[in-house]
This record gives C-alpha cells, sequence and structure tokens, in this order.
C-alpha cells in the first residue's frame, strides 16, 4: 500500500539513524508496524514535522533514496544557528515520531526527463547532492541505461556524503562516472581545486550532449549556471535545485480590485472564524500565524509550497509561485509567505 494514500501527512517513526560525515547524519523513516512503499519523483523533498523543544517546527529536506522502497531517507547537514537542523543531528533518537507532508518538489528526473542522448551530468556541492542521489539510486535500480557523469564538490574525503557508497557504485556501474573535486585533498585520487568552467569541461567533457541537473548552494549553483553559458551550453536541457525560490518580478493577484490606500486592512479567514487587522505590505503568512489558522509555514522562503492558500478577494503581491500549478495561480492560490497584503482579504484554505 502506498503512502500518504489517504492524507497529505503521514506519521513516520525514526527507524534509524547514523553519520554520514562529523556533522552530517541520514535518518531512515517508515512504519515500525507495517510496510508500506513511498511514492515520489526521484529529486523531490518532504517537509517534517518535529516536536522542538519550544514549538512545533516544519522544515523541507530532499529524499535521497530511490522510490517505491518501503522506507525514506534523508541527509541533514548541522548549519550555524539552525534550529531545527542541529536538533535532528543532535537530539532526534531512533524511535521518534515524525509528521511527514506528501513529496513536492519540481527538480526531479521525471518531470525533467534528459535529452535523447541519455546521457547526463550531476553536479552538486555539500548537501545538494542528495536530491541528485536519489536519481542516481533510480536510475541505476532499474537499468535505465543513463550514462552519468557525477561531478560533486567538497572540503575533503572526510566531508564528502555518501563517500563510500559513491565509490561503491563506479566499481559496480560501468555507465556511472565519478568525479570529485576536492578543496582541501590529500588524496592523489582525486583532483583538487574549485570548480569553474575549465574544470566542469575536463570532469565532463561531452558536457555539450548532456542533460545537466544542478544542486547545491546559491552561490555554488549561479557560478555554474554562468559557466554553462559561457561555453554556449543549450540551456533547455539545464535543470536546478537551489533550496531558494526562483526569482520572479513581484506579481499583484487578485479576486477584486481594491483602490483603497489604507496602511491597516482586514484579514478575514470565514472557514476558521478568524478576522484580524493587519499592515499593509506585511506577509500574509503573519496574519494567518497570529489568527491561529492552522497553515504550515515549512521554508518560509516560498520552494515547500506548505503555506499554499487562496485570496478569494482583495489583493497580494507574490514573490514566488513555486510548486503552483497555472490552473491555481488563475484560480487565486498563492503560497501565503511570499505573499504581501495589499488590500482587505478573504482568504481560504
Amino acid at each position: 500500500m502506498q503512502a500518504w494514500s489517504e492524507s497529505d501527512s503521514i506519521e513516520l517513526v525514526c527507524l534509524k539513524k547514523w553519520h554520514e560525515t562529523a556533522d552530517t547524519v541520514s535518518l531512515e523513516l517508515g512504519y515500525s508496524d507495517q510496510e508500506r512503499t513511498f511514492e515520489f519523483k526521484p529529486g523531490q523533498f518532504v517537509t517534517l514535522g518535529l516536536n522542538m523543544p519550544e514549538q512545533f517546527e516544519y522544515r523541507a529536506y530532499s529524499i535521497s533514496s530511490a522510490p517505491n522502497g518501503s522506507s525514506l531517507k534523508l541527509t541533514v547537514k548541522r548549519v550555524e544557528g539552525g534550529i531545527v537542523s542541529n536538533f535532528i543531528v543532535d537530539e532526534l533518537d531512533e524511535g521518534d515520531e515524525i509528521d511527514v507532508l506528501k513529496p513536492a518538489g519540481g527538480f526531479n528526473c521525471v518531470d525533467c526527463v534528459p535529452s535523447t542522448s541519455n546521457k547526463v551530468t550531476l553536479v552538486s556541492a555539500g548537501c545538494g547532492i542528495t536530491p541528485v542521489m536519489a536519481m542516481v539510486r533510480y536510475w541505476l535500480s532499474f537499468d535505465s541505461g543513463i550514462e552519468i557523469d557525477f561531478i560533486h564538490m567538497a572540503r575533503d574525503r572526510q566531508q564528502t556524503i555518501y563517500y563510500r557508497e559513491l565509490v561503491q557504485l563506479e566499481k559496480e556501474h560501468p555507465n556511472f562516472n565519478l568525479r570529485l573535486l576536492l578543496k582541501d585533498n590529500t588524496d592523489t585520487n582525486c583532483p583538487q581545486g574549485r570548480l569553474d568552467k575549465n574544470w566542469l569541461v575536463k570532469l565532463s567533457p561531452d558536457i555539450q550532449d548532456r542533460t545537466v541537473y544542478l544542486c547545491g548552494p546559491v552561490g555554488f549553483m549561479q557560478d555554474v549556471e554562468s559557466y554553462l553559458k559561457e561555453i554556449d551550453f543549450n540551456m533547455a536541457n539545464f535543470y536546478q535545485e537551489s533550496f531558494t525560490p526562483k526569482p520572479v518580478e513581484s506579481t499583484p493577484m487578485a479576486n477584486e480590485e481594491s483602490g483603497t490606500e489604507q496602511s491597516a486592512v482586514n484579514v478575514f479567514v470565514p472557514s476558521f472564524g478568524v478576522e484580524l487587522e493587519a499592515e499593509k505590505g506585511s506577509p500574509l503568512i503573519d496574519s494567518l500565524e497570529k489568527g491561529g489558522v492552522p497553515v504550515i509555514a515549512a521554508c518560509r522562503s516560498g520552494i515547500c509550497g506548505s503555506c499554499k492558500c487562496k485570496v478569494d478577494k482583495g489583493t497580494v503581491t507574490t514573490t514566488s509561485t513555486e510548486t503552483l500549478t497555472p490552473e491555481e495561480i488563475e484560480q487565486g492560490y498563492v503560497l501565503a509567505c511570499s505573499s504581501t497584503i495589499q488590500s482587505d482579504l478573504e482568504v481560504s484554505l
């Protein structure tokens, strides 16, 4: 039986937890008393709901396992000042229960299919390895015939997530080509340096004939995208996931025009009997949370889609429409964390 078959949120148990590196842990999530399969598109993420000491928190993490298994694998890296990530690394124990929302995300190898050449180059750095690793496991498990160049940037071998598995995959699969580039390298088997245009072509010589999938820190992603453009790569064969929303022009979205200029506006959520006053230009998510409306704000940056709601009357300005379909946008759906209030509103969930 498929998980999430009857609900957008399920409760799973941390079946196993282990260190990948000194500051990174992997989790295996599943059911302790039954077996269900987890269907998702390789590259997607799930949103975890964690009962923290002070309050319940939501965060989104990429799935690194292949789909249709009996558990989900996630990998979480310690982040300086990161409340949830550090809680997971230090405090979460095997046997703990976690709320898990349905998988989401457009960066995946099902919707973003490889070109007809059946050759791909995966480029990642740090924890950006997690979604592309799911793609690798999927392609290799199903013997798809995809030829994979796997370029990963890390500080050194000890801080390379999945290092041993990557080396083993290269030994077992002739269509998997591991290309590690290490900043502080003492291993003569791996090149040392920082990824630039020359390294990109050297590590994947026929990259012009491939489809590129990219994930990592924002600056790293921007650099790699610029390198591809410099070599006149066909950007139609380029897909990326940066855990930040794609920059879009602020777009007014409304179901009812309003020409009022007041600084204070009303937000009304009829289905929950909530009506309150808000400042014009303030984030919609703040008003919904203040009113006790059960909206989930997992990423608070417009990428996970968990705070989707519908503006039935009034006007907001939105900066991200990630995970929303064109039909939903036309119907008035917005992401509350990325929408600012411009007039009196009537909202529904």
